[in-house]
């Protein structure tokens, strides 16, 4: 732990007192590699749910004192982890009053990955199959919900122990992938999300029906074949986004998208949140309160 001075909004910005802030894939593989952020220090975090403090200038849409989440700008809006945090005012939007800050936290960034893969790049439609990876994890658990939510008939990977759980979430079938291989037992799905990588993504290929696509948010997909198969792969980086935020927080609102919470740590202890998240074994999300 460090002390660091405040931050101070500028135009168009807001001090938010973080109260819990979301630890995600991004956060230890930044830590472990220097990706996109150099050397550090730094502080991490991108995601986070607590009360605005201060406005900056021209700010119309938040007030001293409201609760507030959202995803701060990827990726050189890190900073999340700390008892303050600056961001720019439309990318938070106002908390449902039906959860608390702990499960504020752990929605934006991953919600937002599954949405936008979803949604704004796959364009999924009702009635559509759809295959996702790693179900149980931080993404791929609200990914089931968003796809089900938009009328999708879901397919979901994910380990024997966590099959009650994915299909808890309404995932219609869930293969187990320690017992099977999935590119031999699904087919016909309109979209893949992939959020193992490695050779998912080649082998996802033959799960599509001609037309389908691959979104993959971990791997580089633009060597794979799809010409072969008659398919579109996309490789995905999470965007803040205003609109598709209040979305999502109206699903949260409505019931419809509900977050589930891995493991929480105190900010003084996010190396064992690190440490948990690395194991791989995470079901849901691993939150720091502040």
């Amino acid at each position: 732990m460090v002390e660091t001075e405040r931050p101070v909004p500028g135009p168009g910005e807001v001090l938010v007192r973080v109260r819990a802030a979301g630890v995600n894939p991004t956060d230890w593989i930044h830590r472990a590699t220097g990706l996109i952020l150099g050397e550090p220090p730094f502080v991490l975090g991108w995601e986070l749910s607590g009360v605005v403090e201060a406005v900056g200038l021209g700010v119309t849409i938040h007030r001293p004192g409201d609760e507030v989440f959202g995803m701060l700008k990827y990726p050189y809006g890190n900073g999340a982890h700390a008892e303050y945090a600056v961001s720019a005012a439309r990318h938070l939007v106002r908390k449902p009053a039906g959860i608390d800050h702990v499960r504020a936290a752990a929605v934006p960034l991953a919600a937002l990955t599954a949405w936008q893969a979803l949604v704004d790049t796959a364009g999924l439609r009702r009635g559509q199959r759809v295959l996702v990876h790693a179900a149980a994890g931080g993404v791929g658990h609200l990914a089931v919900q968003i796809a089900k939510a938009r009328g999708a008939y879901v397919v979901g990977t994910a380990s024997a122990p966590k099959r009650d759980f994915v299909r808890g979430l309404g995932a219609d079938e869930v293969v187990d992938y320690t017992a099977a291989d999935f590119a031999e037992v699904v087919r016909d799905v309109d979209v893949v999300l992939d959020a193992v990588g490695g050779e998912y993504g080649p082998r996802s290929l033959r799960t599509l029906r001609r037309g389908g696509v691959l979104v993959s948010i971990v791997n580089h997909v633009r060597d794979l074949d799809v010409d072969r198969y008659g398919v579109r792969a996309e490789e995905m980086l999470v965007e803040t986004d205003h609109a598709s935020m209040k979305r999502v927080a109206a699903l949260v609102e409505a019931g419809r998208l509900r977050v589930a919470i891995d493991s929480v740590f105190p900010l003084a202890d996010a190396a064992r949140a690190h440490e948990r998240g690395e194991t791989g074994r995470v079901t849901g999300k691993v939150v720091l309160t502040v």
